[in-house]
């Protein structure tokens, strides 16, 4: 049995969750979001959705704590909602925003400008001495993760120096450099 499968899902006030014809709608403050679903079955019951399954079949075991652990996310976001922090490391490199607009310099000869998805929220933050700071926010996790990934992949961090695009808190695995 998935340990994180078999554990049900505290539905918190002011989230409605319906499940129709395969496909689980979240509905929240922060927006709606959907997920179809097979081999499993969702029910709701008493403030709570609980996923199970018919049988011990391996493609239904793998699925059970994967569509818990998706419904779960869902939940989360249209309540609280997620929050990435990416940090610009290297001398010169920049991040500014106007709205969803996004423009990024890290050392090429044009600055990179990328037209953020509407469903995420983009704000940076520049102090003087500090590390320009590009701060991500959605209730939809996947597409956070997505767009976080895209500008980390701009200049992902290299390992001598860790010049480039990590995430905040991210540890880098540091190689010494040739010894003379």
């Amino acid at each position: 049995m998935s340990r994180i499968g078999k554990s049900p899902i505290a539905i918190p006030a002011g989230v409605t969750v319906e499940v129709k014809d395969a496909v689980v709608t979240v509905k929240g403050k922060l927006g709606e979001l959907s997920q179809e679903f097979s081999d499993v079955s969702v029910k709701i019951e008493e403030g709570q959705v609980i996923v199970e399954r018919s049988s011990d079949a391996k493609d239904q075991r793998s699925k059970h704590g994967l569509y818990r652990a998706l419904i779960n996310n869902m939940i989360v976001g249209v309540a609280e909602g997620f929050t990435k922090e990416l940090e610009l490391v290297g001398v010169g490199y920049r991040a500014s925003n106007q709205g969803q607009k996004l423009d990024v310099a890290l050392g090429f000869s044009h600055n990179i400008v990328l037209e953020v998805v509407s469903e995420v929220k983009v704000e940076t933050v520049s102090e003087k001495g500090k590390n320009p700071i590009i701060k991500l926010a959605s209730h939809d996790k996947q597409l956070l993760g997505q767009v976080a990934a895209k500008i980390r992949s701009f200049r992902k961090p290299e390992p001598y120096k860790g010049k480039g695009v990590k995430f905040v808190g991210e540890v880098l695995r540091r190689k010494a450099g040739k010894s003379a």
